[in-house]
């Protein structure tokens, strides 16, 4: 085959062209913008900000920023939020007909067993705030705060087991290859601060010695076809949060300055001949990494805290990587700008030992999530952030195992589950939904994970129907094409 002498130059020339329409085209649904804003400079943007209209996904927002605390393993809602007194009376009462009733789909680990026994709570529960909210005795620093938060009791799943519910719960979806609920943020709304991600992770040790801690993947916090610079970068929780913070030995900053920008020299040339998005990608990382080389150490330098802050969060916020001490990270990165932090917190699995190990758990949290929710609102960053407390699934009202009056274990529930949230545009001190006697239906206002996506959209200034990807031939959404709608009562 024979290539004319000009070929390079009109490949070249072809790719240009394709880039432009894929920019053009993108920006008609405003994700050009969105792309856009995350490379110019703020000084640049301030300056074209009157003449560039918002684009069509933009609504008017609550929330700048959010915080998601993720409880990989599902804590009990029964033991903790959705109060049931008159199950106390049907101790060991066997549920094996109703089950057989409701077309239960069973796990693995409770479908052999010959008897479904009914397992009261242990936990004492009472009103806390003016809005009378029922907590658990498990959470006495979330009940301080009852007026402050608004507890979800009917959130349903449509997994029973952790990784897929895991994977719907933070990317809409239990197929893999499907960005994350704080890509899609980071790519719709870019990065409020250019020397520090937009989206970080966070990952707490549990302190819980017999907990079950479930595995969790990357794909929870990845960008999957979104640009792999919306990918959440995960900080560590001992040594340097990133690695590879300090230039190599022989190696001084300008010399480093230097040779990113050969780099960069040599990676545009390379996109002016492929068209490869990622090779822009790669570019803009490596400036990223360069400039969280000055950033990161003052962030991560909590000595810089007075004394009153560990007293809010408690003293497990002067160990590096407790969860405590991730709480008040994630007060200090969105503090700078950073538009979604995601602390996970594993060991939520209770099959068995419920009361010693929930029990566990919930100490390790409850006083941090407290002293987190007062720490933003006396910074006056509550009424503009949104925080999130919850797991992927619910827990069986039935006794998984040997049931005593002392002890029991929970096997996993998709139909009902509670979780709360806080913050901006949110209706503190509210109960939303209402599940049945056995915590088993939801029964009052449904809320499914589709719906709680949506919402959280909503609050961050995003139509959930507009935010697309085209991948495929589809126009890919963090909502994707079932029936999704924003749970109106919980929005103040």
């Amino acid at each position: 085959m024979h290539l004319p002498p000009d070929w390079l130059d009109t490949f070249s020339s072809y790719n240009a062209a394709l880039t432009r329409r894929q920019f053009f085209r993108q920006s008609g649904t405003g994700l050009g913008v969105a792309a856009l804003a995350s490379l110019l400079g703020q000084r640049t943007l301030a300056a074209t900000a009157s003449a560039t209209p918002p684009p069509p996904w933009m609504i008017a927002p609550k929330a700048k920023r959010a915080i998601y605390i993720s409880l990989i393993g599902a804590p009990s809602q029964l033991d903790l939020f959705d109060y049931k007194p008159g199950l106390a009376s049907r101790f060991k009462e066997d549920l094996k007909d109703y089950l057989a009733r409701e077309g239960e789909r069973l796990t693995g680990m409770t479908s052999k067993q010959e008897k479904f026994p009914l397992a009261p709570s242990i936990f004492k529960f009472a009103q806390h705030g003016q809005s009378g909210t029922w907590i658990s005795e498990l959470l006495p620093w979330t009940a301080k705060m009852a007026d402050d938060i608004c507890v979800i009791r009917s959130m349903k799943t449509d997994a029973i087991n952790h990784e897929p519910a895991n994977q719907l719960m933070y990317t809409g979806t239990m197929q893999n290859g499907k960005p994350s609920i704080g890509s899609w943020l980071a790519y719709g709304l870019g990065s409020a601060n250019q020397d520090l991600p937009a989206f970080v992770v966070l990952h707490a040790k549990h302190t819980s010695p017999f907990s079950n801690v479930q595995a969790i993947s990357a794909r929870l916090w990845g960008s999957a076809f979104l640009p792999g610079k919306h990918a959440g970068v995960s900080f560590r929780g001992s040594g340097d949060p990133v690695l590879y913070l300090n230039d190599a030995p022989g190696i001084p900053r300008e010399l480093r300055r230097s040779m990113l920008d050969g780099l960069e020299q040599l990676n545009r040339r390379s996109y002016e001949a492929i068209g490869d998005p990622e090779i822009q990608t790669r570019t803009q990382q490596y400036e990223m990494a360069f400039r969280m080389q000055a950033s990161i150490p003052e962030l991560a330098d909590l000595a810089r805290e007075p004394e009153s802050t560990f007293q809010l969060y408690g003293d497990e916020a002067r160990v590096r990587g407790s969860f405590a001490s991730s709480a008040l990270m994630a007060r200090r990165l969105v503090e700078r700008g950073v538009r979604f932090v995601q602390i996970f917190h594993r060991g939520w699995d209770q099959h068995g030992t419920l009361p010693r190990d929930l029990a566990s758990q919930c100490k390790d949290v409850d006083q941090a999530c407290y002293g987190l929710v007062q720490d933003l609102k006396q910074r006056g960053l509550l009424d503009d952030t949104l925080v999130i407390w919850g797991g992927e699934f619910g827990r069986t009202v039935y006794c998984q195992g040997t049931l005593t009056e002392t002890n029991y274990g929970r096997d996993h529930h998709p139909r009902c589950f509670s979780l709360w949230l806080a913050g901006a545009g949110i209706k503190g001190g509210t109960v939303h939904g209402e599940t049945d006697d056995f915590s088993y239906n939801v029964v009052k206002d449904p809320v499914h994970i589709r719906d709680l996506h949506a919402t959280m959209l909503q609050l961050m200034g995003i139509d959930h129907e507009r935010l697309t990807f085209k991948f495929q031939g589809l126009d890919q959404r963090l909502t994707g094409v079932l029936p999704s709608q924003v749970v109106q009562g919980i929005l103040a």
